[in-house]
């Protein structure tokens, strides 16, 4: 399924050959103004691009002419043609494929720039808060000779430091702190405390990343509630339980109680039927998050302890999701899990995926290593289209056929044979791991084996930079988790640039990298790969991969049993071809799961916008007592002759506000319990999309209406007073904090089958 789609993608629209050949012209004509622009001096540079019209291909070439002196100029580094064409290919809005250590920040400036020259405001949009701040931090001499402001956002970011950096021409900032502030803003009770500008261009770096593995984690900012916490005696009983107990799914994704199991807690709670009135659903359903928080959420892979709490990993980053939870009770039964203290529940204020939150933006633009093999996504979702760009010099890695085990053991011994043996040469060694628990099991088997490695996970990436800065020296060994989207090159010799310490690394090699399994997507993979053999260097790269991974025993659950032809548990080609059907097979699955939950957010997404516009118009006008007074003049007049209107304008905001934000978080709660159940409808042979759609949009329907006869009904009964309104005295409180969801699952993920294991384990 991913090569065909690769291969229709590059039919379909990668073969940019026009475009290029208009590009590559543009870049050829820049030259004859190269001597003009070296000879400018600073203080000239800014007047003479805000004067160049960039729809004019003259003036478009002498930008090219002045980006190319600016970088030599200010930051020791000119441009490459390869970097100017994957510019203007991102100034035409497209997604540009550059391989990794080809200079894709530079190239992403120089887009950034000549959007801003062409009067719009950019974001730049990556993956983490370190790579925003790095980058608008080494971007900024040449953003600065241009007279264009730049900025970045991290979480340590004030209010006002954010709507600072919001105001400058370019600003830097993660995907998620563009997202949340969004949503935050949905929070605001008054005008000036708005932070997240008008959307306008986004530049996405990593944009694979980003934009497809990214896309199936809504951004959810949640508050706190009064939520029940489960009881500590259910989580006592779910610790206890047996294998005979519970029973996962095929797909290791759900869990539920075996008859014998149910009767074992309800027998150990004191004589308790599940399933009748009264615990159906309370105690069933604590028993059913707890259940999930013992025996389908892992340590060290999902989660991490440290400094005495519970701190998510972001999958497909490998890192930890900071300021993030899980919702449902999952949170507390995790804290119970791990022996501590369960902190106070939420509700769902507002959420916004990523689809959505670049779907805000008239101008998209981004880049990549690997943009080609998320093509189809690219087209299908954002109606992006995507640009190869040609490396600098050839590419001379060279890749290894894969190297498959019967089972993780043969594997395990195997990979730490290789590395052993490629120590002892020097040649350095990036060892790609899929999760904490992975990594730091691998380290232990190398440090028995007398090789000493550097661990890159969860547990330690605020180290990334330097950790990464070193692993091209030679004889070093460094262990990571999630090498894709971590932005950072790896330079032959260390971090020193020392000639004759990168000499020595080239003659041994390279960087050889190492797979010990391979990914759901061939895109993760060949971003593993691309860390060696940048901008021509020499590098080896191989995968090995057993039987007994993930991904092969969740995509192919009827092989045929495959012995191993020799005894160190080699299973040959016919063992490559298992584990590339298993991951053809996953990334068809990926893409129908990203289809899917496409399709299912689109009305919730329309309705999000509706919503956000009414609550804007309320912020921001005096829309609110205009309705307000036409609904109850009796009120409005009793209260004009005792209250000044600048404080019954606000008092109305707040009353109105508050009702919105209301009936719109019921609205999600109502949402959520829908596609939890939704799938069930197949069972009907009616349409789960169709009936999803349906059911919403009757209930949003009401929405607005419900909000306004709630506001009405405060406006008559509050005492409004000359010091305005105050709702807590009224019994309507706002959430005292706020902070932010990271959902695992996924509703959509497939159908029948889990609709029918569900039922089984309600109605036994």
């Amino acid at each position: 399924m991913g090569r065909l789609t690769n291969a229709m993608w590059r039919m379909l629209g990668a073969q940019t050959s026009r475009n290029q050949s208009q590009s590559l012209t543009m870049i050829e004509q820049s030259a004859k103004h190269d001597e003009w622009a070296a000879e400018l001096s600073d203080s000239e540079f800014a007047g003479i691009a805000a004067d160049l019209d960039m729809s004019v291909v003259e003036d478009r070439a002498k930008f090219l002419a002045l980006v190319r002196a600016g970088g030599d100029r200010k930051l020791d580094m000119k441009p490459f043609d390869v970097q100017l064409q994957g510019a203007l290919r991102m100034l035409e809005g497209d997604v540009v494929e550059m391989a990794t250590g080809e200079g894709k920040t530079l190239a992403g400036a120089i887009a950034a720039i000549g959007y801003a020259l062409d009067g719009h405001q950019i974001h730049v949009v990556s993956v983490n808060d370190y790579l925003a701040d790095r980058d608008a931090k080494w971007m900024k001499p040449l953003y600065d000779l241009f007279g264009i402001s730049v900025a970045s956002i991290n979480e340590h970011s004030s209010r006002e430091e954010r709507q600072k950096a919001y105001d400058a021409d370019v600003t830097y900032a993660s995907v998620n702190e563009i997202g949340f502030d969004v949503l935050r803003d949905h929070l605001a009770l008054h005008e000036e405390d708005l932070v997240a500008p008008e959307p306008d261009v986004v530049i996405v770096d990593e944009a694979d990343s980003v934009l497809v593995d990214e896309a199936l984690v809504p951004l959810i900012l949640a508050g706190s509630t009064d939520a029940e916490i489960p009881n500590s005696a259910i989580h006592e009983v779910v610790s206890h339980l047996k294998s005979k107990h519970y029973e996962l799914d095929q797909d290791g994704k759900n869990v539920s109680l075996t008859e014998e199991g149910a009767q074992f807690v309800e027998r150990t709670l004191g004589g308790i039927n599940l399933y009748d009135e009264e615990h159906v659903s309370s105690t069933l359903v604590h028993v059913n998050v707890a259940l999930y928080a013992y025996y389908l959420l892992e340590r060290d892979v999902d989660y991490i302890v440290r400094d005495g709490g519970i701190h998510l990993i972001n999958a497909s980053r490998g890192r930890v999701a900071r300021l993030q939870r899980w919702p449902d009770g999952v949170q507390a039964a995790v804290e119970y899990k791990e022996g501590l203290n369960p902190t106070e529940a939420g509700e769902v204020i507002d959420t916004i995926t990523v689809q959505a939150l670049i779907g805000r933006y008239p101008r998209v633009a981004g880049m990549t290593g690997t943009a080609i093999a998320a093509g189809e996504q690219f087209r299908q979702f954002y109606d992006l289209q995507v640009s190869q760009i040609p490396p600098n010099a050839p590419n001379i890695r060279e890749d290894e056929p894969d190297r498959v085990y019967d089972n993780k053991a043969h594997k395990v011994e195997a990979v730490v044979e290789f590395v052993s043996e490629i120590h002892e040469t020097g040649q350095p060694i990036l060892i790609g791991t899929h999760d904490v628990a992975q990594s730091e099991e691998l380290a232990y088997f190398l440090e028995r084996a007398g090789v000493p490695s550097v661990v890159l996970n969860a547990k330690n990436d605020a180290e990334e930079a330097a950790i990464i800065a070193e692993a091209g020296r030679k004889s070093a060994v460094t262990v990571s988790t999630q090498m894709a989207g971590r932005g950072t090159d790896i330079r032959l010799g260390g971090s020193s640039g020392d000639d004759a310490a990168r000499d020595e690394v080239i003659e041994l090699g390279g960087l050889c990298v190492v797979g010990t399994g391979r990914y759901d997507t061939e895109r993760l993979d060949n971003q593993l790969r691309g860390r060696a053999g940048r901008q021509g260097d020499p590098g080896r790269s191989v995968f090995f991969s057993s039987l007994e991974d993930p991904l092969v025993t969740k995509n192919l659950t009827h092989q045929r049993e495959q012995q191993a032809i020799s005894p160190d548990g080699s299973v040959g080609a016919k063992g490559a071809e298992s584990v590339e059907n298993a991951q053809k097979i996953a990334e068809g699955a990926m893409l129908q799961l990203h289809s899917n939950t496409w399709n299912f957010n689109k009305q919730v997404n329309e309705q999000r916008s509706s919503i956000v516009r009414r609550r804007m118009t309320v912020l921001t006008t005096d829309r609110a007592l205009t309705d307000l007074k036409e609904a109850e003049p009796e009120r409005y007049a009793e209260l004009a002759d005792e209250v000044d209107e600048s404080v019954l304008v606000d008092a109305a905001r707040q009353i109105m506000l508050y009702h919105l934000d209301r009936v719109w978080a019921d609205h999600l709660a109502y949402i959520a319990d829908v596609q939890a159940s939704i799938h069930l409808r197949a069972l009907g042979a009616q349409s789960p999309l169709e009936e999803f759609h349906k059911l919403i949009f009757a209930e949003f329907a009401k929405l607005q209406d419900e909000a306004m006869e709630a506001a009405r009904k405060t406006f008559v009964d509050a005492r409004i007073t000359a010091d305005g309104v105050d709702l807590g005295l009224e019994g309507l409180h706002r959430s005292t904090m706020t902070w932010t969801y990271l959902v695992h699952e996924n509703h959509f993920a497939s159908a029948g089958a889990q609709a029918i294991a569900g039922i089984v384990g309600i109605f036994r």
